[in-house]
């Protein structure tokens, strides 16, 4: 991997046990990069992650399947969500 060259505008800093230490020093030479280049990384990886599985929904293909057939052959609307659609007309023609 390439080193990217990025303007760092920010401190990080973390407290973690020798143990933890030892197995990002490791990790962080395997790749040839340094440690906060490492950490900043994946840091940086495991928030994209943790942001698309809360953004994203996941369904199994039969609920896709389920989940088209609902847009494309809707229920009818009940009378209430009918007085609901008039009144949200209503107040924003």
């Amino acid at each position: 991997m390439m080193p990217r060259e990025t303007i760092r505008t920010a401190r990080f800093e973390a407290r973690v046990s020798p143990e933890v230490l030892a197995v990002v020093r490791r990790a962080a030479e395997l790749q040839g990069r340094s440690v906060s280049d490492f950490v900043v990384d994946a840091a940086r990886d495991a928030a994209h992650r943790a942001i698309e599985e809360a953004c994203i929904i996941r369904l199994s293909v039969e609920d896709q399947h389920r989940f088209a057939e609902a847009l494309l052959n809707p229920e009818p609307l009940t009378p209430s969500m009918e007085r609901a659609v008039a009144r949200y007309l209503r107040l924003n023609a």
